[in-house]
């Protein structure tokens, strides 16, 4: 048996799907009889589309990432669908395209237009191999392109066999693509390791598919059948690593090539430890199976270093939804005394301390996600995200002193909500300008899974399948229901003009982030601060005075007022509440500290940067003027001060 496992457009081309490596392994670990290849249609998609038409990475993320909340990735192949180069162009002008520039309007009506000619291409191209079965993973914006592939293949040659898995397969979702399209003879729902080798089986055998997990098939009369998924998730054990076979060959011959860099895909757990005990009420991601599992760090390891050997390439992304607590003490450690100059991707929880940053960073990980979503405390609450706006802000503050950066995104729309929940936080967002700012600021979406979907209590009730199905799929609204996974609901939580303040100052993050700078040195007798923050006038500050030493150290940690106050007089029995009260409003007024539901955290990141910490040791050692905001300036043939030295002078440092 011959098998064909397609990875289609927009799936991103620097990396190999793992999806479909994981098949394939388990497919030629349980059958020694069936022929497993893995077709990169998304580097084929390049190559053709390159040839014909004026396309690059910046296009192809466009679509990958960027438009996947229109749907506009799905649209440009509809055409190729329902076989019309001209589908539901006037409706995408006046949806999507309305609010396009002239040049992104005509590379979609362009891409659109070409899409049939393309799928007719490929089609072509897998059926001279002359495959028994052809096979498509799904997740985001691959749901059309591989559709269309599959409709014309079964319109071109019948007798071969079309599957359709992945995250747009899983549940309801998975019924909906196998009822909707009857070209389409199998989606398989779930984790594929054992139901994908079964079906593979009993195609071969001639068996039949009832007793299979999850699949969903056709009777005689061609009518879809579903089996019941399985009701416990895989054991670590039967995760099987990815064969990322051929691909990175295939990428040297690709003309995405001179696009990317390539990395692997790993997977070392899947669920969330969070989400099984409080579900974060926007998120849905893990589908089916929440249920935490992780596999053993000797495993991991071992699978980590086959690749590197194997494919002689250090960039990884780690795809598991939260990070095991437990590779902290195993798995991380031991990564770190391989050697190797890996660089790791990883989504994490953000609570995480410093020195478990830190863990993380000696291990090879560069690039953390930590869900930071919100600075509110109050709106992390609605969420169930079990953190405070002082911890998210402690770790942008404690990764760039670990030097890794950051993705994050800042939500809202939440019921329950207020105004107030986010003026303060936007008043004082300038103070955070040294920190990695979040990608995007955007209202939720209601995403399947979520307990938003699953709960009407917590707000929304009224839920319609998102816009985009409707311009994409001609399908009665009960599949389209099913089909969907995000959905639109009335809006909630902050209206438009607080969100647009809330977009403007995330824009002024971005802008300002790449030239503000601030952090410290600490001697033990003082602390050194150098500032550069457009909002901020002051460039250098002296902390001597014990407690206000005492206070910046013990704010390293968000603390209350009252808590606070506790541990300074335990030193520091002569600090009053006025005194404390009078600090923190100075030093919040510096820019200094981050104020949020009655608790406080210093944002300032400790020096590593060669260029401050020269500037910091000329100040500690007395040779520019102090730069505390209440002293005048020194005199006119006073040492430069660290603006000076910031633009170049050169001042000796006594050894």
């Amino acid at each position: 048996m011959r098998v064909l496992l397609v990875n289609m457009p927009w799936t991103p081309v620097d990396v190999p799907s793992l999806a479909l490596g994981i098949l394939k392994r388990a497919a030629a670990e349980k059958l020694d009889d069936v022929e497993v290849d893995v077709v990169q249609a998304n580097l084929d998609y390049v190559d053709w589309i390159t040839e014909r038409y004026e396309f690059n990475l910046h296009d192809y993320v466009y679509y990958a990432l960027g438009t996947y909340f229109q749907g506009v990735g799905d649209w440009v192949f509809s055409s190729a669908l329902y076989d019309d180069p001209q589908w539901r162009v006037e409706e995408f002008k006046a949806g999507p395209g309305a609010g396009m520039t002239e040049e992104e309007l005509r590379l979609n009506l362009d891409l659109h237009a070409l899409a049939p000619d393309f799928v007719r291409w490929l089609t072509e191209r897998l059926l001279a191999a002359e495959p028994d079965v052809v096979g498509f993973t799904s997740t985001y914006q691959q749901n059309v392109a591989a559709l269309a592939v599959a409709k014309q293949i079964k319109q071109t040659a019948p007798g071969v066999v079309t599957m359709f898995g992945g995250a747009n397969c899983d549940g309801p979702q998975g019924e909906a693509v196998h009822r909707a399209f009857p070209f389409v003879d199998f989606a398989v729902r779930g984790e594929g390791e054992a139901s994908f080798p079964q079906l593979l089986s009993a195609l071969r055998d001639g068996t039949g598919f009832a007793g299979i997990p999850g699949v969903c098939w056709r009777d005689g009369s061609g009518a879809s059948m579903v089996n019941p998924m399985a009701t416990k998730p895989l054991p670590p054990a039967e995760i099987v690593g990815p064969d990322y076979a051929g691909y990175f060959e295939r990428l040297e011959e690709s003309a995405a090539q001179s696009w990317v860099d390539p990395k692997l895909v790993i997977e070392g757990a899947r669920g969330c430890w969070w989400g099984e005990k409080h579900h974060c009420t926007f998120c849905g991601l893990n589908g089916s199976f929440m249920q935490f599992r992780s596999k053993s760090p000797g495993t991991f390891l071992a699978e980590i270093l086959a690749l590197v050997a194997e494919h002689q390439v250090l960039d990884m992304y780690v795809v598991d939804n939260i990070l095991d607590m437990g590779y902290l003490t195993s798995l991380l450690p031991m990564l770190t005394d391989t050697g190797y100059d890996l660089r790791l991707q990883y989504e994490i929880k953000s609570n995480m301390r410093r020195h478990q940053l830190e863990t993380l960073a000696r291990a090879g990980v560069v690039h953390v996600q930590p869900g930071i979503e919100s600075l509110s405390s109050r709106v992390l609450k609605l969420m169930d995200k079990g953190v405070t706006g002082c911890q998210n802000v402690r770790m942008l503050r404690d990764a760039a002193a670990c030097g890794l950066s950051v993705s994050w995104n800042y939500l809202y729309g939440f019921p329950g909500e207020e105004i107030a929940d986010y003026t303060g936080i936007i008043e004082q967002l300038p103070a955070l300008h040294h920190l990695e700012p979040g990608g995007t600021t955007s209202r939720i979406a209601v995403e399947r899974f979520s307990p938003h979907f699953n709960r009407p209590e917590l707000g929304f009730a009224e839920l319609t399948p998102h816009r985009q199905y409707r311009l994409i799929y001609d399908l009665p609204d009960a599949d389209l229901t099913d089909l969907a996974y995000l959905f639109e609901a009335p809006a909630q939580g902050i209206s438009t003009a607080t969100a647009d303040l809330l977009d403007a100052a995330m824009a002024e993050w971005v802008t300002e982030f790449q030239h503000s700078q601030l952090s410290y040195a600490d001697t033990g007798g003082e602390i050194v601060m150098v500032n550069r923050r457009k909002h901020f006038g002051w460039s250098v500050l002296r902390l001597t005075d014990p407690v206000e030493l005492a206070t910046f150290r013990l704010l390293d940690q968000p603390h209350g007022v009252a808590g606070l106050l506790r541990k300074l007089r335990e030193e520091l029995p002569e600090v009053t509440a006025d005194d404390l009260t009078a600090l923190l409003a100075r030093w919040r007024g510096l820019g200094l500290v981050f104020a949020e539901g009655g608790h406080y955290v210093h944002v300032v990141p400790p020096v590593t940067n060669e260029e401050l910490l020269r500037i910091d040791m000329n100040e500690l050692f007395g040779l520019t003027t102090p730069a505390d905001p209440a002293e005048p300036a020194g005199p006119a043939d006073a040492e430069p001060t660290g603006d000076a030295l910031l633009a170049g002078a050169a001042v000796p440092v006594p050894v």
